[in-house]
């Protein structure tokens, strides 16, 4: 009983953490004149969505634990709708549950599910990373450098949630060479599900970070010398270890 308390205590606490720009807040500057409400209710919901994507990754939303719309609202400074739709969309994606008449859960993740996603990915991906190492040229791949450095730039502090939209940025930008784009989708949707945390899991360290990133650089420098034997190792090691 008193867990329970404890548990909506903190679902009804303000979270310094969670944050949206302030443009998302409906608010604007008087050189600029306000958006048409449909645009301007699209980009609030895409803000707040991309916010709480964040909140996922750094664990400032807890597995377990149920969030009302109202309530994240305030600490947004918006409308419960636009959360509400937000929370829709990570519903479909299955980050979060709907609970009736009190708001969504955020899943459960257990290491199994997390070892199934990386089989998948690795199923996906491997194959499509060989063929290209066989037919790009190294141009190609060079391009992809500028990528593979930021995602070492958001491991170096810390920030977990820059570091896993930089690496999803690298895997879609590698993907995207294919030219299949429902490829890039499908991957993408299986990336980002890896990316949420396990639950009670400790959050990763800044060298767990650095040292995912460093396999981006080393994957590309594989991929550029064409050495298909350690591409498929590099790839299977970066999914089975992957901190995002």
């Amino acid at each position: 009983m008193e867990q329970g308390r404890a548990r909506e205590a903190a679902a009804t606490q303000p979270h310094a953490s969670i944050r949206v720009p302030e443009q998302a807040r409906g608010e604007h500057t008087h050189s600029e004149p306000p958006a048409p409400r449909l645009v301007q209710r699209h980009s609030v919901r895409g803000q707040i969505l991309d916010a709480l994507r964040s909140a996922l990754v750094d664990g400032d939303l807890v597995p377990g634990e149920v969030y009302s719309a109202p309530v994240l609202g305030e600490r947004f400074g918006v409308s419960a709708t636009p959360v509400r739709e937000a929370m829709q969309q990570l519903a479909v994606e299955g980050a979060v549950e709907v609970v009736p008449n009190r708001g969504f859960r955020v899943a459960e993740r257990s290491a199994r599910e997390l070892a199934e996603l990386a089989e998948v990915r690795a199923l996906i991906e491997v194959p499509v990373m060989l063929r290209l190492a066989r037919t790009l040229p190294v141009a190609r791949w060079s391009e992809l450098l500028p990528l593979a450095e930021a995602t070492v730039a958001a491991a170096a502090v810390g920030d977990r949630a820059s570091y896993a939209e930089c690496d999803r940025a690298f895997h879609r930008a590698v993907l995207a060479l294919s030219g299949n784009q429902q490829l890039v989708a499908v991957a993408d949707d299986l990336h980002r599900r890896s990316q949420w945390p396990l639950v009670s899991a400790p959050a990763p360290r800044r060298a767990d970070l650095l040292a995912d990133a460093a396999e981006h650089t080393a994957l590309l420098e594989a991929l550029m010398a064409q050495d298909l034997t350690v591409v498929q190792s590099l790839v299977r090691e970066h999914f089975t270890g992957s901190v995002g």
